[in-house]
């Protein structure tokens, strides 16, 4: 079956993970998840992750992070930027999510960053999603 959008697919599969308390959940492989993977794991959203072949299906394999009492870290995902609507900003305009509690993840013409870092750069483009 055909994804129109597969990064939401896969923001939605790790919302819906985080909801029913998994301990990992298991995402197709693309270059762009897997560099929003690694901003999560270096912002501390998630564990771990790697690479998994299965099949002849690689996947990514995230595992998810939780608190002391099994409170999930990530308490929210939203993606910005649809194949109908297409989401961009300057570096000057780039918003804040939960007054920069959350991370927003940014497509620039240097890679897939934060928007702390992005702005940091004094680079724009397309507002992929925000994480909280």
């Amino acid at each position: 079956m055909s994804v129109s959008d597969p990064v939401a697919d896969m923001l939605t599969k790790i919302r819906n993970a985080v909801q029913a308390r998994h301990e990992k959940v298991d995402v197709p492989t693309s270059r762009l998840k897997l560099e929003i993977v690694k901003i999560l794991k270096t912002e501390g959203y998630i564990k771990n992750f790697k690479k998994v072949q299965e099949d002849n299906k690689s996947n990514i394999r995230i595992f998810l992070k939780y608190d002391d009492q099994n409170v999930p870290v990530i308490h929210g995902v939203e993606k910005i930027s649809t194949p109908g609507r297409r989401v961009y900003s300057g570096y000057k305009d780039l918003p804040r999510v939960y007054n920069g509690y959350g991370t927003l993840i940014v497509s620039t013409s240097s890679g897939v960053t934060t928007g702390k870092k992005a702005s940091e750069k004094m680079v724009g483009g397309e507002l992929v999603c925000k994480v909280w």
